[in-house]
């Protein structure tokens, strides 16, 4: 699906999204993978980008603490339409939404 198609379709009510991590244990790593080709595309080795309803995006939000240690691993969503939304799983570092810039 190229980003015309998720464009079209998030026009009918769902959520484009790119999800990055950085898991520094293997097994956490494999198994967090291997739960994301469950929603999405994987576009690098630790990128993947999805569609998804609000359930299925709720539900995803669900299963990524179960995959990581949040003492030393991170997770970045980005929605990627309107007003750019990110929620942060792990170590992280944080910063505000006004120093976001997406390219």
């Amino acid at each position: 699906m190229d980003v015309s198609e998720y464009l079209q379709k998030e026009r009918l009510g769902g959520i484009y999204l790119l999800i990055i991590y950085d898991i520094c244990q293997d097994t956490n790593r494999t198994r967090f993978a291997k739960m994301m080709e469950g929603y999405g595309y994987r576009v690098q080795k630790s990128a993947f980008e999805a569609y998804l309803s609000l359930n299925k995006y709720e539900k995803m939000l669900k299963q990524i603490p179960k995959c990581i240690d949040a003492k030393v691993d991170s997770v970045r969503i980005y929605q990627l339409h309107g007003k750019c939304q990110i929620k942060f799983f792990g170590c992280n570092v944080k910063i505000s939404a006004d120093d976001t810039i997406i390219m």
